[in-house]
Formats: structure tokens, sequence, C-alpha cells
């Protein structure tokens, strides 16, 4: 039977006001190793270890052989959401060593700090745009900003006309609030990836300065082979959903994190210095991506419990970024926080692929609404996705303050 006291982590109603802290404060202190029974909202009606501290985290994070991305025991395959998903194997972050290696390896020639770096002027003009909405007196949803700009940038990587952005975002927000109804959910990932097919085959024929057809055209140098086709898709649907979604939540949990606590944004104005110690505050405390799955290859006794072979095992990085083990005051927003070994990127062979993206991006509009010197109210009380994967807020109405 289910145990009263936890949640049940299947069901979006548990995600509806944020993230249930209450029960894995409790896992931590209780069950750190706990196995989740099945309900009616359990895809593929199989029930999963939920791994809630710091410790037993990292060790599964630094022993993918043993916790595969791909598949594991006799089961033919896995992924990193609770879902068997039939993409394991050919998605970026749903792939094991040797392929892993492979892919990563050829990825990687597009990524480059010095590729990424090319993308902040443009990007930082286009926030200051988009941070000119602010002005309304009335107050304006602070997400339909947030979303833009992180949209901006990762259709910069990817290539992707001005003119179809909105729509390709709204195609991956409609998927993520739909996420429970898995048929419609595909529908959006299947729309997404045909879009990226045929950009894939215009940068193939006509490749043009972006990252995208960088890695459309890199090659390894042993064998001289490059990505097919449905890798390259596979990369495009990932990067797009991670990098679009992640990010903005990141964004605008920061933002309602200064609104909750007006000394931190004042500490922060005060010693603007400090940013990148704040942005690594923010990714703590936000962790956009809140857990990820593996799949047991063989029996192994984690803490006092036995995870089989074929076993689903969850590890939730939000809860490890707020283990009393590791982080003094974990639910206090300290943007002064050092040292901060948070999660919210992941840690080994899958560490995110698009981090320095990622902060680039968080640096540029933290700048950027510094220099508007303002503060900001909330005008309604903030909305959340009810998202147990890519938790983050529906709304967010706020209002400047000149301070």
């Amino acid at each position: 039977m289910p145990n009263s006291t936890v949640a049940d982590l299947t069901n979006s109603n548990s995600f509806k006001k944020g993230f249930p802290h209450e029960t894995f404060s409790w896992l931590r202190a209780n069950a750190p190793i706990y196995w989740h029974e099945p309900t009616e909202n359990t895809p593929d009606g199989e029930g999963f270890w939920v791994v809630s501290r710091y410790e037993h985290v990292i060790k599964i994070l630094q022993s993918p052989k043993v916790f595969s991305s791909e598949k594991g025991g006799t089961r033919e395959f896995g992924g990193t959401q609770l879902k068997d998903d039939r993409g394991a194997g050919y998605f970026l972050n749903q792939t094991d060593d040797p392929d892993h290696r492979r892919l990563r390896s050829l990825v990687n020639t597009g990524f480059t700090p010095r590729r990424v770096k090319r993308l902040e002027q443009e990007l930082r003009e286009r926030t200051v745009e988009l941070l000119g909405r602010l002005n309304n007196s009335s107050g304006v949803n602070f997400v339909e900003i947030a979303r833009e700009i992180p949209l901006q940038a990762i259709c910069m990587v990817l290539g992707v006309p001005q003119a179809d952005r909105r729509e390709l975002c709204d195609i991956v927000d409609h998927g993520i609030e739909t996420q429970s109804d898995h048929v419609v959910a595909r529908e959006s990932i299947k729309t997404l990836s045909a879009y990226g097919q045929d950009l894939i085959n215009e940068k193939r024929v006509r490749p043009s300065g972006d990252i995208l057809s960088t890695i459309v055209h890199a090659t390894q140098d042993n064998d001289g082979k490059s990505l097919t086709d449905r890798e390259l898709r596979a990369f495009f649907t990932l990067l797009f959903l991670a990098g679009s979604e992640t990010t903005r939540n990141a964004i605008t949990g920061g933002v309602l994190a200064f609104i909750e606590h007006p000394m931190q944004l004042a500490s922060l104005r005060a010693n603007p210095s400090g940013i990148k110690l704040a942005i690594e505050e923010i990714l703590r405390w936000t962790t956009p991506s809140i857990y990820k799955r593996r799949t047991a290859t063989k029996n192994i006794s984690l803490h006092d419990k036995t995870i089989k072979a074929g076993d689903k095992i969850t590890f939730w990085e939000m809860s490890a970024n707020r283990d009393e083990r590791v982080f003094s005051t974990p639910f206090e927003f300290d943007i002064s926080r050092e040292p901060n070994p948070h999660l919210g990127f992941g840690q080994g062979v899958h560490f995110c692929l698009g981090a320095s993206l990622a902060r680039m991006e968080m640096r540029v509009v933290l700048q950027e609404l510094l220099s508007r010197n303002e503060n900001w109210a909330l005008t309604e009380k903030p909305v959340w996705v009810p998202n147990n994967r890519l938790l983050g807020l529906k709304s967010l109405y706020i209002q400047s303050i000149p301070s």
C-alpha cells in the first residue's frame, strides 16, 4: 500500500503548488531509498524506486554502467523519464557508452565556449527589448518574457527562422502542460521532430553559421561517420525541449525568489560582481529538471535496499539540492552560498551539454534586470505548471517598482 506520508509522485496534482518539499524532507529523513507502488497514474503500470538524498543521487550519476540511461536487465527500452521510451538509444540523454561517447563527441563540435559567446550580443539586444514590457504599469506575466529569452537562444543555436520560433515554443508548452496525456504529448514531440527533419535537410544542403549546421556536417576523425538523421532529429528535439523549458523556469523561478527575498536582490544590486554565485544559487533553488530515471543493469544494494536488475530508479535532484547533510540552511535562498555543489546540471557523463549556454542566458537577464534599477512586486498569486519532470511557473504576474 502507498505510504500516506508520501505524495503520489506520478500525479500531476501533487505538483500544482510547486515541488512537494514536505514529502521529500520526510523521505530524506526516513526512507531515502523508497519503493513507490504503482498507481492509476503510473506509466507502464510499474512501481519504481525514489532516491532522495544527495549522496545516493551522486552514486547513481557516477555509476552509468550499473544505472543505465538506455535499458537494463531484461528491459528492452529505458530512458530518463518514468515511462519506457522507444527513443532510448538515440537521444543523447538516453544512451550509454560507447554510443553516448560517440554522440557527445560529435555534438560537442558545435558547443564550444567561443561559439556560445558569439550568441551573447544578439541575445542581449533581444533581452533588453523584451524587458521593456515591464514598463507596463498594470503588470505583466513575466513568464511570457522569460519564455522568449531561452527560446531565442536555442533558435539561434539551431538556426530556426524568427518567423517559426513562437509556434515551436507553443508546441513545446502544450506538450509539457499535457504530459499526463501521453497521446497529446507524443503528438507534440512528433510535430517538433518533423520540423527538425526539414531544418536538418536544409542545413545539409545549405549550411549556415549556426551550431546545428556544424553538427549536421561533423564527422568522427577515426571513421568519417556523421550523425544519422534519426540521431540528429533526436538532438534537435532534446535541445529544443531542454533548452527552452529549463532555462525559462530557472529565470522565472529566480525572479520569484528575489521578490520573496528582497534583501538578496538588494545585496546583488550593491555587489553586482556576485552575479556568478547568484546564478548558482538560482540553479540550486529552482532545479528546473527535478528528477531523472535510470534502469538497474544488475542486482545492487543501495543504503539498506536491494534494487533488482530491470528495476526503475528515479533520483530527485531537487531533493538532493535541499539535502541538509550537504547544504547548510538548504531552505534559505542565499546568493552568497559557497561552496554550492548543486546538481542543477547533473554530474558525470550526462552533465548538461548546454550548461554554459544556460549560465550565459541567466547572466544576461540578471545584468539587464539590475540595470533597470527597480524592484518587483506580485500582482497575482503565482501559478505552477503541474508537472513532475520540468517544474516551472505557468504565470508570474509582476509590477515594476522604482527602487
